[in-house]
């Protein structure tokens, strides 16, 4: 391979992009769209309320009405003596939007029914604000039925909410705390990361490969550069294009947010939430839907108990713990090898087509591991050492996604350099045949082709 050539497309291939205004366009625009959706984003949680409600109240139960308290959205009327048949279907008259209708008070089971009645559906919000109220009711009705003096007050007291604070200890006794929460969220965005990362940029290596193809370009460069050289000039040129665009959306959004923050001031939103808005924010910070959850009321506390560290201490702590030279080696190694390995392979699939629409059954085996990969590691911080998760850290296909997954817990260096060297070794036999693939290919016109087309080529050639 002719290094000086290679050198020569990889600059054509990172000016060509660079210079083009749609590069242009997405560098400077995609940071302005994420800026304005994280601030539309901000401003919908926090502005958005159903507006005020009138509800009427027929209690028959005698005990659920002290607990609806009005607030400046929700005002309750209570009903005495009223037909509910008579109210639901003449809410105007009785000067309310929404009927709520208790049941008399089930001695046996201790509990009642409720029912509304509206012209529209509710909002979510109300829904939630009244059932918690009427539960509220329930409970303190099955208290005082126990007929024990400070009963509540007995139960307020004895409700404990211990945080767990682990420690990891090291071979020479060492202790450092460690917060999984904050392993957690960073594991899931460095396999977020990764993921997004070798997806688009291998993805624009077919692209510009099937433009060049399409556009006859690459029948002039073939005669003056070998085939392999002008593959893998286009692979680190558009590498490099890409790393220069990320870079420039990680700059340009931090500012344009810091700049929207300072203008509308996020501090004075966040202080106008109301405690249903917090639990929103709260439920927002889900873990993946199966019950695992960010306490982030927990993780900024500031307030110690019982001795032991707050919880600011214990995510600070945790950062501090944090090898960040062997999460950086690693995201780099990774990345590297991994966008390298798929991006030959996606450069093989661009020179068998001549347009996009006919890639999409060649891509299905090549982004099949990419997701399958992708979804594993989005489960790893529930088990980072369980034989799923480390078996899929060592399968090139989907070790970069999934192994960045696993380093925040911890993974042993022999663990790292075998699943490295095994990616490593099969971007060479994958970039082997890519370019045994794309040597053929890229001068093949009017055929739609398969795979037995792409094994043909790479046994030939």
């Amino acid at each position: 391979m002719n290094f000086k050539k290679l050198g020569i497309i990889i600059e054509r291939e990172y000016l060509n992009k660079v210079k083009k205004k749609s590069f242009l366009l997405t560098t400077f625009g995609v940071p302005v769209l994420f800026a304005a959706m994280y601030v539309v984003m901000i401003l919908i949680m926090v502005k958005t309320k159903e507006d005020a409600k009138r509800i009427a109240v027929v209690d028959a139960s005698g005990i659920v009405m002290p607990y609806l308290e009005n607030t400046d959205r929700i005002q309750f009327t209570l009903l005495e003596n009223t037909d509910v048949e008579e109210v639901k279907n003449h809410l105007k008259d009785y000067d309310a939007d929404i009927l709520l209708s208790i049941s008399p008070l089930d001695s046996v089971a201790r509990t009642v029914s409720a029912m509304t009645y509206a012209e529209k559906p509710i909002g979510m919000e109300t829904t939630e604000m009244m059932e918690h109220r009427i539960n509220e009711a329930v409970e303190a009705y099955r208290i005082a039925s126990y007929g024990i003096p400070d009963l509540e007050q007995i139960l307020s007291d004895v409700h404990s909410n211990v945080h767990l604070t682990s420690y990891t200890v090291d071979d020479a006794g060492k202790e450092t705390i460690s917060q999984s929460e904050v392993f957690m969220i960073i594991s899931m965005a460095l396999a977020m990361a990764l993921y997004m990362f070798i997806a688009i940029f291998s993805g624009m290596v077919m692209s510009s490969v099937i433009e060049e193809k399409s556009s006859r370009v690459v029948e002039v460069l073939v005669s003056s550069v070998k085939a392999t050289e002008l593959m893998f000039g286009k692979i680190i040129g558009v590498a490099l294009v890409a790393l220069t665009q990320f870079l420039l959306w990680i700059l340009l959004t931090g500012v344009i947010i810091g700049i929207f923050g300072g203008i509308i001031g996020f501090d004075k939103l966040s202080g106008s939430m109301d405690g249903d808005q917090a639990q929103m924010v709260q439920e927002m910070a889900m873990g993946t839907g199966t019950g695992s959850t960010l306490d982030l009321q927990a993780m900024t506390d500031t307030t110690s108990v019982a001795g032991g560290p707050t919880g600011m201490q214990a995510v600070l702590g945790t950062l501090s713990s944090l090898n960040y030279t062997q999460i950086i080696v690693s995201f780099l190694l990774f990345f590297i090898f991994g966008y390298l390995l798929y991006a030959s392979l996606f450069a093989a699939i661009g020179s068998a087509v001549e347009n996009e629409a006919d890639t999409q059954q060649l891509q299905i085996p090549v982004t099949i591991p990419l997701l399958v990969g992708f979804f594993v590691a989005f489960y790893a911080f529930r088990a980072p050492d369980s034989s799923v998760v480390f078996w899929f850290s060592m399968i090139p296909f989907t070790s970069p996604i999934v192994m960045l997954a696993r380093i925040p817990f911890g993974v042993a260096t022999w663990e790292l350099v075998v699943s490295i060297g095994l990616l490593v070794l099969t971007f060479i036999a994958c970039a082997w045949a890519s370019a045994k693939i794309y040597k053929v290919g890229i001068l093949m016109y009017g055929k739609k082709s398969t795979f037995k087309d792409l094994w043909k080529w790479l046994k030939q050639s």
